[in-house]
């Protein structure tokens, strides 16, 4: 079976892309199969399921989600196998843009969308600079000079990665996705598999709990701002 991870930040089109590439790889004879993480709730799923696309939701609660995404992994690959899929795909929303929920010979995809502004690539970390494949979408919005900036951005920030324009609500990109979406490698099992870069880091007072704010409710990791004329 092949594996998937997508991410991409909230509402750049993740969900309307992947209906319309799991669309061509139906029509290829290929049976996909959707793992929607998410933190509080979702409803994509729904999608999934009225389309007759297997779907598993996963949600985080008050954990971080790309923890709780690399904790769980090789249970849904292990579901994804007992569904009998040609393809599985996890999709993840990149919520702090340095998310990193991409695993080492796994096919790895990040989704961004024009409109989310023009400085956007440098802004993002590993979710975009370690892709192997980014999609473009929303680019019917904006102008083609905006389009050329954009794609010349994203390109600075990730040179080795595919680059494909999509448009989720036409289809228009679809096929050359698919096409490599089913390139990807085969995947038996992900016991000793490697991420591709370290999760966020975060073990401190507020992750176990604490809600009062002062430097004695502060311990573990913790990072302060610099500002001028502090001691």
């Amino acid at each position: 079976m092949k594996l998937v991870t997508l991410a991409g930040p909230p509402s750049s089109g993740k969900t309307s892309v992947l209906l319309r590439i799991i669309e061509t790889m139906e029509q290829a004879g290929k049976r996909a199969g959707v793992i929607k993480f998410d933190c509080m709730a979702t409803f994509d799923d729904k999608k999934y399921e009225e389309k007759g696309i297997p779907v598993l939701v996963g949600l985080s609660g008050n954990l971080c989600p790309d923890h709780y995404f690399v904790t769980n992994i090789g249970s849904c690959l292990d579901w994804g196998m007992s569904h009998s899929l040609d393809v599985l795909i996890t999709e993840s929303a990149g919520l702090c843009n340095r998310c990193s929920p991409y695993i080492r010979q796994v096919l790895s995809v990040c989704v961004i969308d024009h409109l989310s502004g023009l400085n956007t690539p440098a802004k993002i970390g590993p979710m975009l600079k370690l892709a192997d494949l980014v999609i473009l979408t929303k680019g019917d919005i904006v102008s083609q000079a905006e389009r050329e900036v954009f794609r010349y951005r994203v390109r600075t920030a990730n040179p080795k990665a595919h680059v494909v324009p999509m448009n989720g609500l036409t289809g228009q990109g679809k096929e050359r996705a698919r096409d490599l979406f089913l390139q990807a490698p085969e995947v038996e099992s992900l016991e000793g598999s490697k991420l591709r870069f370290s999760m966020p880091a975060a073990v401190c007072s507020y992750c176990l709990g604490e809600t009062r704010i002062g430097e004695d409710a502060q311990m573990g990791n913790v990072r302060k701002i610099w500002t001028p004329g502090a001691g």
